[in-house]
């Protein structure tokens, strides 16, 4: 009896130590997934795309930051919205913002593989005209919040115009040469005021 006992005891010992060495295991391959902060921004500073080291107060940062915050806000209606039209169009803005994104967060004369451009432009002048034949855009102020999803685009509306007047200082600074950036941003908020009115009318 006593033999047997030792035998079991053995052989338990024996499985324990082996689920703690493949638990080991695999914490390590789990710990080669985590992304670990580089602290490199711990003093103010980040870095470009373009590789410049500038302050977290920087207008160029403040434009970039902006935009992150206007594709979150979309990101924000789309998920409320059950209408494919209006998922499609803001999924489209957004692909445009990482665009611009990119773009402003770069200096430089290089010209990235891809901007946005006129055709882009003509593509928010095209929905504009076509939703306002869906629904006439009022001639007086609303108030925002007929239902969820006019609401959330009505303010990601506000933050594009607030990413707008950021990028219009970074113009006035010398830093933002091209005019397509804020021809873009311009339509934009008119598209987002006559996707709301549209999101109004919907079931």
């Amino acid at each position: 009896m006593k033999y047997t006992r030792q035998k079991n005891h053995t052989r338990w010992s024996a499985k324990l130590e082996k689920a703690n060495d493949t638990q080991v295991a695999k914490e390590r391959v789990d710990d080669k997934k985590i992304i670990k902060s580089t602290k490199r921004g711990d003093r103010g500073q980040t870095s470009l795309l373009s590789g410049e080291r500038v302050s977290k107060s920087h207008l160029r940062i403040e434009v970039c930051g902006n935009l992150d915050e206007s594709n979150a806000a979309l990101g924000l209606a789309k998920a409320f919205a059950k209408s494919e039209q209006i998922r499609s169009i803001i999924s489209s803005i957004q692909k445009d913002l990482v665009l611009l994104g990119a773009e402003l967060s770069s200096t430089g004369s290089a010209r990235l593989a891809a901007q946005v451009e006129p055709d882009h432009i003509a593509k928010i002048e095209v929905w504009i005209e076509d939703l306002q034949k869906e629904v006439p855009l009022p001639r007086h102020f609303i108030d925002p919040g007929e239902n969820p999803v006019s609401a959330a685009l009505d303010l990601a509306r506000s933050v594009i115009r607030r990413t707008e007047r950021s990028m219009v200082s970074l113009h006035e600074a010398g830093e933002l040469e091209r005019a397509e950036v804020l021809q873009y941003m311009n339509r934009l908020g008119f598209l987002l005021y006559a996707l709301a009115r549209y999101a109004e009318k919907l079931p």
